[in-house]
């Protein structure tokens, strides 16, 4: 007989102890039985209570329900033990370090690629137009001023959600917004020839909306890496994340001009519109708001998120009981904030001004011809990509290594902005084209730093507030970049140099890494009180 000791007489003597004997247990297997070799019963009960009204399977409930956390954890003992045993694990400060092949194989790793992949799609939808604006101004006889307007159409969205985004996504959770975004900007970008033929109003309309729809991106970027990743590794996840926003333009760019060859001018619009539909499908279905959410994350994961990271239960409750409207002026009062509204805007001025007149440079300077130089356009935002992860691996190897967040951030930033600085005067010299992409790849390159610096630097000085702080650096960094854009205009016009528009650049870039050197900080900063 299998017989289970009274919980009444757990203390008394092995010859007073009261056992209870439950037949049906008998026919378990072996390995069942020694699970539950541990179960105390009531002392109320006896044998024939026991056979009579409780089952195999409501003891394996009942049982397995109270103790289900023990159980796990010492499976979970087991396993560590095993891992470290093997060296699959380095044990560094009581944090048990994942291997690359773990890294690169987890569950976040998942999650990163997915929002690296919205992105990707976010900034092709964003450039085709670039594309397809020559033969549509051709075909519907636009002036150049008109198509500038068609152009900047996606700007007067994108300046208008930001802030608002940012709010939603500290109050429902970065993987709702982001579905709810992607699905509205496909459906603006699979709508637009249908809008070009309708009115030019309908297409200015669409551009809005996938200006504002985009708006929400990078917010809700921001808010799954700091639910899913430790401080030591959101600058690489942050550099794998931009890594497919900078190659969404290489893609929207060089992709654009072949499907037009082959499914007519409004091919771009209708692949890329569908593939982000088919994107929302698959985030819905395989990824987690948070990791304690998730189904197929690893129990060593797990641990080592929740051990090392930040504590997402806490972020989840301040985001839960935040206020729907946000602290702006406590916000607005801290010169950390100001820090990243400037290289936010400082950032989106270089950006903009890079992709939407560096083209025209060549093509004014050097008599280059755009037609056969896709390549011009994908290395550089090819190497950005690259780059950022460089840039987040070394930022996440100085803060393992001792060195101070803060001082990790304002290292990363100097170099996202001195080097692009240095490189675009290095442009203006330049005395051939070969030369001078040599210098504006340099400059795109070394401009991904600040994705380690500025970028990251949103979660840590305020988590519970990542979004709207995201949203209101990201409205400042939309107004710059049209003034830049439009400005470089109207510079141009007015002094008849390209160069000397570029040399303003670099004394704007060299400004503000200044000001964010002096005023930046990688502490937390306290917005719910007045200090």
């Amino acid at each position: 007989m299998y017989c289970y000791t009274s919980a009444s007489n757990m203390n008394s003597p092995a010859s007073l102890r009261r056992t209870v004997t439950i037949p049906a247990l008998q026919s378990l297997k072996p390995s069942k039985r020694r699970l539950l070799s541990n179960v105390t019963l009531p002392s109320r009960l006896s044998n024939r209570s026991c056979s009579e009204f409780l089952t195999v399977n409501s003891i394996l409930r009942r049982e397995f329900s109270t103790r289900n956390l023990r159980l796990t954890a010492i499976k979970a003992s087991s396993n560590d033990a095993r891992s470290v045993a093997g060296g699959s694990f380095r044990d560094r400060g009581g944090v048990r370090e994942p291997s690359f092949a773990e890294f690169i194989t987890s569950e976040r790793v998942k999650v990163v690629a997915m929002l690296a992949l919205a992105l990707a799609l976010c900034n092709a939808d964003r450039v085709v137009m670039s594309v397809a604006i020559v033969p549509l101004s051709a075909s519907h006889g636009w002036r150049q001023s008109f198509a500038g307007v068609v152009q900047s159409s996606f700007l007067w969205g994108y300046l208008i959600s930001p802030i608002a985004g940012g709010t939603l996504v500290d109050y429902f959770g970065g993987k709702v917004v982001m579905t709810w975004g992607v699905i509205l900007w496909s459906l603006a970008t699979f709508l637009t020839p249908w809008a070009v033929e309708v009115s030019l109003w309908a297409l200015l309309s669409t551009r809005m909306l996938l200006g504002i729809a985009e708006g929400v991106a990078l917010p809700c970027m921001n808010n799954m890496i700091v639910r899913w990743f430790p401080q030591t590794e959101r600058s690489r996840a942050v550099g794998m994340a931009m890594a497919g926003f900078q190659l969404g333009s290489a893609i929207g760019l060089t992709l654009s001009p072949i499907l037009m060859s082959q499914g007519g001018l409004f091919g771009p619009f209708v692949i890329f519109g569908l593939s982000g539909f088919l994107w929302v499908l698959v985030w819905v279905s395989a990824t987690s708001s948070t990791p304690e959410r998730s189904r197929q994350i690893s129990l060593n994961e797990l641990r080592y998120i929740q051990n090392k990271g930040l504590s997402h239960s806490a972020v989840d409750s301040k985001m839960k009981t935040a206020k729907v409207i946000p602290p702006f002026r406590r916000l607005l009062s801290k010169l950390p904030t100001w820090s990243l509204i400037v290289a936010n805007s400082m950032h989106s001025w270089g950006f903009f001004v890079i992709l939407s007149w560096m083209p025209i440079y060549f093509k004014t300077i050097y008599r280059v011809d755009l037609r056969h130089a896709a390549w011009f356009s994908a290395v550089p935002w090819s190497m950005m990509a690259l780059m950022g992860y460089v840039a987040g691996v070394l930022s996440d190897r100085m803060i393992e290594s001792g060195t101070s967040v803060t001082l990790t951030r304002k290292v990363m930033q100097s170099i996202g902005f001195f080097g692009p600085g240095i490189a675009l005067i290095g442009l203006t010299m330049a005395r051939t084209p070969l030369i001078a992409s040599a210098w504006l790849t340099l400059a795109v390159g070394l401009k991904a730093f600040s994705h380690a610096g500025f970028l990251v630097n949103l979660q840590e000085i305020a988590p519970q507030y990542s979004g709207v702080l995201h949203g209101i650096s990201n409205t400042a960094g939309t107004l710059a970049a049209i003034i830049g854009t439009v400005g470089a205009g109207f510079f141009v016009d007015l002094v008849g140099s390209f160069q000397g528009f570029l040399l303003l650049t670099a004394f704007l870039y060299f400004c503000a890494a200044l000001f964010y050197n002096i005023f930046s900080t990688g502490e937390r900063v306290s917005f719910d009180e007045t200090t």
